[in-house]
């Protein structure tokens, strides 16, 4: 039986990556700062540990029987939506920096066969909406919109350099942006995604919401279960460097939060203001992880449709509560 850390497991993305692996059959670590908000972890064993403490990602990183684990999956952040970026740009930095630093120090010494990192598309510059598509390749010469960006380029640079000195598989995958059920909805980390489900949730019909912005941005977004997969794929693959996995379908943030009220069945009005939006569009090609047949399965309003649906009923059981 394989064994696998996943790191960040409580979060959204980790949490969804455990039930995958133990659905195909391994023993699997969960570790994180807390456990999952909306479900039990389906992890064999889960640690509530602080990883960007060094003797903590040791204590994570050895195994049942102090043996080496299989796989390393680092989804460890502190992270957020837009909001959060903009406003925890030293948070983000420090505490990210400190668990990437400690995580691949401590799978290297501990004999770790395969690591797999968790990079974001925000290693990528500002881009204009009617621009060709970047590879992989164009994160350099590296122009990142924000600080985010810069620490997961970093990190990258850090898992590939102990790849290279301590012969472990690096595997680097750069995320667009994810949605689904059982994701952050509410407190001021959560993704325009399901910001935008929450807000017309709690809507009532001809209500008008507020979007940071014009509502131009640009954005591509890629359901949960379409991101495991590709983590999965990718993971067992012998591609190296960074890899792009998201859907291509592009609209605006007005476009999203007006397929998220048809959806809904409410007639919603926008209204914009003044807020952090970031970068004006983010066009990128997925050559790479579709060498490997990965193929998108969730449309935007397939996806939309699971995720308003979910959040409806989360924001309906706050209001009991």
């Amino acid at each position: 039986m394989k064994k696998a850390l996943v790191c960040g497991a409580g979060g959204f993305i980790g949490g969804h990556l455990v039930r995958q692996l133990k659905k195909e059959g391994y023993w699997v670590r969960g570790v994180d700062l807390k456990k999952p908000e909306f479900s039990p972890s389906a992890a064999d064993e889960f640690l509530i540990l602080d990883l960007r403490e060094e003797k903590n990602c040791q204590t994570a990183i050895l195994g049942p029987n102090h043996e080496s684990f299989d796989e390393v999956y680092q989804l460890a952040a502190d992270m957020g939506g837009m909001g959060f970026i903009h406003a925890a740009e030293c948070e983000i930095m420090h505490n990210s920096a400190l668990i990437n630093i400690h995580m691949i120090h401590s799978s290297a010494n501990a004999g770790v066969k395969r690591y797999f990192f968790s990079s974001s598309a925000c290693v990528y510059r500002d881009m204009e909406y009617n621009e060709l598509e970047l590879s992989e390749e164009n994160a350099y010469p590296a122009l990142p919109d924000n600080e985010y960006g810069w620490e997961k380029l970093y990190a990258e640079r850090m898992a590939m350099a102990y790849g290279r000195r301590f012969g472990l598989t690096i595997r680097l995958a750069r995320f667009q942006n994810c949605y689904g059920p059982e994701g952050t909805w509410k407190g001021g980390r959560e993704k325009a995604p399901a910001a935008l489900c929450r807000k017309i949730a709690e809507a009532k019909d001809n209500d008008t919401i507020e979007i940071w912005g014009d509502g131009t941005a640009m954005r591509a977004y890629t359901y949960i279960d379409d991101m495991i997969e590709g983590i999965r794929m990718l993971m067992d693959s012998d591609i190296e460097n960074g890899v792009n996995i998201g859907r291509q379908e592009y609209v605006s943030v007005d476009e999203l939060a007006k397929t998220i009220a048809e959806i809904s069945g409410k007639k919603i009005n926008l209204k914009h203001i003044e807020g952090p939006v970031g970068v004006k569009a983010r066009n990128f090609r997925i050559d790479r992880i579709s060498s490997l047949g990965w193929i998108s399965q969730f449309s935007l309003r397939d996806g939309l449709t699971k995720t308003y649906s979910w959040i409806k009923d989360q924001v309906e059981i706050n209001k009991s509560n």
